[in-house]
This record gives structure tokens, C-alpha cells and sequence, in this order.
């Protein structure tokens, strides 16, 4: 399955179009809703968890797609043109046209915060999709991410350093290559940031985090908890848990909720 060849689809228009890559795999005849997997920032669609995903949909006959925003993976485009709006419009282009029926969300990360953004998006916008969502598990969660968890982090001098050349590379702990946080990431996602009055994500919400995660903290997941105003929502704290959560223990956890939360939507006729 973690060989399966891309296909593709076009986003946007003029300069900025792209090609999109994606991996899907139909499943069973009926075996409704379909799972969906969103990346982490600078994450790709063959991840160790992906790919955890992929493999367990194909041996259980499960629908399963899983995709790169631009700029990431085997996608199209500059990774410093990237901002959460256009890697937003990536995923609902790929909802709208490569998914099949309901789907549950899975999304990991900057994956978590693009999923509560479309939910929020159907809700504040009443857009409907071709392919409903039915629900959303979250694996540490970086809601709000440009906002609170990377500008509000840095220091004066990252700081400057973006409003004078436009970019700061922050070093990173998950590669070699640092992360190019540009000052349009950063000022085009205070327009994403969640309602902070609170939201119905109108679907059953599970929620992954581990205690010990430096990049995001369980209390900033406990915070979204409270935004959350759909009484459907769970949390789940790993103690030891870091923020890949990719550990077996941590893999096997995060297929147990998907599980159940698929049959959950499939008895309640998704």
C-alpha cells in the first residue's frame, strides 16, 4: 500500500496552480464512510502514521485517501508560498473531487486545525460538500498553530527577523532542513484562527495528545476541548506521549478510535 502511485489534480488558476497528489483506495463495496488523511506541516502522505492508516483500511477493506498539500511531498508548488488558506483550498479540492460518500477526517497536527477549519467553514459558510463529514479524530491538534503556537513563541529576534526579510528559518526537531515560516503564513492565518466564542464542529470530534509534547501542549488541546460546544467530543491524554505519537502502543490507540468511531457513524447510518 505505502507504494501505491500518486494521481493527481489540479488547484487554483493562473500562477497559482498546482498539482496535487493523492493516494486513494476504494475498499469494499458498502463499506461506508470513507477515512480521510490530512498531513502535519512539512508531513507527507507516506508518514509512519499514513502509512499505519493505509495499511490497516487495506486489510480491513476500508475506503482510505490520503493526500500532499502543495509544497509537501510528491505535490506541486513552493513550500514558502504556502499558507493555511491555500493548503485549506488544497483539501477541500480533494474532498470535493477524489473522495467518495461521507468521510471521517484524520488529521495529525497542522492536519488537526485544517480539519476544525473546514468544519467551521461548513458551519459559518453552510457549504455543502459533495462528500459530507461524518466525523474527526485529531492527533495532537495544532489548532491555531501560526498564531499561538509559533509566533507567540518566538523570540524579538525571530520576530524581526520575519518582518525584515519576510522569512525566519526555525530550527527543527523532526529533520535536518529547518522550517521557512514566512510573514504571509503568519499573517494569513489570523484569518483561520477558530471562533473563539466556541463551535458545534457538527460531527463526533476524538482527540489524541500526548502529555509530554512540546510542540503542542496538552493544555492548549484541553483549551480546544472547552471550544468545542458539541457534547460528542473526546479526549484522550497518552501520558507518555510526545508529539509524533507514532510509537506501536501510540499507533494501535489511534486505530482503535478510528474504528470505533467508524462503526459509531456507520450504525448511525453516516
Amino acid at each position: 500500500m505505502t507504494d501505491a502511485q500518486p494521481q493527481f489534480l489540479n488547484v487554483g488558476e493562473g500562477q497559482g496552480e498546482r498539482r496535487i497528489a493523492y493516494i486513494s483506495s476504494h475498499g469494499a463495496p458498502h463499506m461506508v464512510p470513507g477515512l480521510v488523511w490530512l498531513p502535519g506541516l512539512k508531513s507527507d502522505m507516506v508518514s509512519t502514521k499514513a502509512s499505519f492508516v493505509a495499511d490497516w483500511a487495506l486489510k480491513t477493506g476500508r475506503p482510505f485517501l490520503r493526500f500532499d498539500y502543495s509544497g509537501h511531498g510528491q505535490s506541486d508548488g513552493d513550500f514558502e508560498a504556502g499558507t493555511m488558506g491555500r493548503w485549506l483550498e488544497d483539501t477541500l479540492a480533494v474532498l470535493d473531487r477524489a473522495a467518495l460518500g461521507p468521510q471521517i477526517l484524520i488529521g495529525s497536527s497542522m492536519g488537526g486545525w485544517i480539519a476544525l477549519m473546514l468544519l467551521q467553514s461548513m458551519r459559518d459558510q453552510g457549504r455543502k460538500f459533495a462528500n459530507h463529514v461524518c466525523g474527526a479524530v485529531l492527533i495532537a491538534p495544532a489548532w491555531n498553530m501560526t498564531q499561538d503556537l509559533i509566533w507567540e513563541r518566538f523570540s524579538d529576534e525571530a520576530r524581526e527577523t520575519i518582518e525584515r526579510n519576510g522569512v525566519y528559518h526555525w530550527p527543527s526537531d523532526y529533520g535536518d532542513d529547518p522550517y521557512a515560516i514566512t510573514k504571509a503564513l503568519i499573517e494569513e492565518g489570523r484569518s483561520h484562527l477558530l471562533d473563539p466564542t466556541g463551535f458545534d464542529p457538527g460531527c463526533p470530534v476524538r482527540i489524541i495528545q500526548g502529555q509530554r509534547d512540546p510542540d503542542v501542549p496538552w493544555q492548549h488541546t484541553l483549551a480546544l476541548v472547552d471550544l468545542l460546544t458539541s457534547s460528542d467530543v473526546t479526549l484522550t491524554l497518552v501520558k507518555d506521549g510526545e508529539h509524533r505519537l507514532s510509537r506501536p502502543q501510540d499507533l494501535d490507540l489511534m486505530i482503535r478510535e478510528v474504528e470505533a468511531l467508524w462503526e459509531q457513524a456507520r450504525k448511525g447510518a453516516v
